[in-house]
């Protein structure tokens, strides 16, 4: 039997709130430019992917998404550099910054069957409003996540994120937010 199987209601309840409000305290530091604060929810081993889609035909087998390319695909190195570089004149693309609001919902969580380990699977559908300067311009950009939750000392720290865009092409000026 699964660990999800062995959980009463109140666990299945608990362990669905507790990863609610992990997704929407990450959300709520990312719309506020909290950078370094939101890596500090990381784990050492993160692996962050945003794989590219890739249109198919109806009946092929073949996955809509890439296994080589990616719109990002970044580690615990990679994510500081970039969130580093934000604090340097050298952020060309922030400047003026971002604002933008994440929602997030239809959250999902799996514990895994193994006794284990103490992570849990969680997709959840997000939807990133982003808007830069005093245009008419904005980004709309949607899709799923799976995420890796990892407890550790007591919290959720992500060890792994994939976000599965809806979009094929994003019509994006840069890429210089996190999903």
């Amino acid at each position: 039997m699964s660990k999800s199987e062995n959980r009463t209601s109140m666990e299945n309840f608990e362990l669905q709130l507790e990863c609610t409000n992990f997704l929407n305290h990450e959300a709520a530091l990312l719309d506020d430019n909290r950078l370094h604060d939101w890596f500090d929810l990381l784990t050492e081993d993160i692996d962050y992917r945003v794989p590219r889609r890739v249109t198919r035909e109806r009946n092929s087998e073949v996955s809509e998404f890439s296994e080589e390319g990616y719109l990002y695909r970044d580690d615990h190195g990679t994510l500081s550099t970039r969130i580093d570089r934000f604090d340097n004149d050298y952020a060309w693309a922030e400047n003026p910054p971002s604002r933008t609001r994440r929602l997030v919902s239809n959250i999902r969580p799996e514990e895994l069957p193994d006794d284990d380990v103490d992570d849990v699977i969680v997709k959840s559908n997000l939807m990133l409003y982003r808007s830069q300067g005093d245009t008419t311009d904005y980004d709309l950009i949607v899709g799923e996540r799976e995420d890796r939750l990892r407890r550790l000392d007591g919290e959720f720290k992500l060890s792994e994120r994939v976000v599965y865009l809806d979009q094929s092409i994003l019509d994006s000026r840069n890429l210089s937010f996190f999903l």
